[in-house]
């Protein structure tokens, strides 16, 4: 991994989803009215996580899982009311807080939510590790490497989204910047599914782990793609 890559990336995120953009994050995940714009990134958004709750078991009791971006927490409240326990991990103190503040109480002994790097060794081991639209920001090599650091501690499946490369998804980009300034995302780093996948396939310490499903998801201005690399 290229340590100076990652740690910039890191640092412009963290600025971004904590001190630019938090008030934005927090109304669009929410039920509270957004622009037509932010509507169908909700949207997508909502089908995406959703794509990815059913790649994993529904029965989730005796599972530690990582959610790995967790945002404001929708995603690690839904696996641990499947029974698992979670680690929900995000750069944004701010949005760790208001998902502490949404939590259910009844999940209080099976959610922990912390703010940190989700690479960081001490969070220890898994059995499953969700990464939605958390790694999208970073270049293909990165993406990799952060994939490779997560499956050496886990021991059944990573779930995670990219950004898939395509004209469309280019335009998306650039009409992007119409938000208003402070409301700009860092610059999500578009890949080719083909192109990722050689990369995965090439990496000798991933040769234990083989990609199984892949789903796109495009609503309006939200396109990701998720992937699914399990342990051979």
């Amino acid at each position: 991994m290229n340590s100076h890559t990652y740690q910039t990336k890191r640092g412009q995120l963290e600025e971004y989803f904590d001190r630019t953009a938090s008030d934005a994050w927090a109304k669009l995940t929410s039920d509270a009215p957004v622009s037509g714009i932010r509507k169908t990134v909700r949207a997508g958004r909502d089908r995406m996580r959703q794509t990815l709750l059913d790649w994993l078991p529904q029965d989730l009791v005796g599972s530690r899982i990582l959610d790995a971006g967790c945002g404001t927490g929708a995603l690690a409240v839904e696996l641990a009311q499947r029974g698992a326990q979670v680690v929900a991990i995000d750069l944004s103190p701010t949005l760790v807080q208001l998902a502490h503040e949404r939590m259910p109480p009844e999940l209080a002994g099976k959610l922990e939510f912390i703010s940190g790097d989700m690479l960081a060794p001490s969070l220890g081991h898994f059995d499953h590790v969700v990464c939605m639209d958390s790694m999208i920001h970073y270049e293909k090599h990165d993406m990799v490497q952060v994939l490779n650091r997560l499956t050496d501690r886990t021991a059944h499946s990573v779930v995670f989204t990219f950004a898939p490369s395509n004209p469309i998804l280019e335009a998306m980009i650039r009409i992007g910047r119409i938000f208003p300034r402070g409301d700009r995302a860092p610059f999500i780093e578009p890949v080719s599914e083909n192109s990722l996948r050689r990369a995965i396939e090439q990496t000798d310490t991933l040769r234990d782990w083989k990609i199984n499903r892949t789903q796109k998801i495009s609503s309006g201005f939200y396109t990701s793609q998720a992937m699914e690399v399990c342990k051979t």
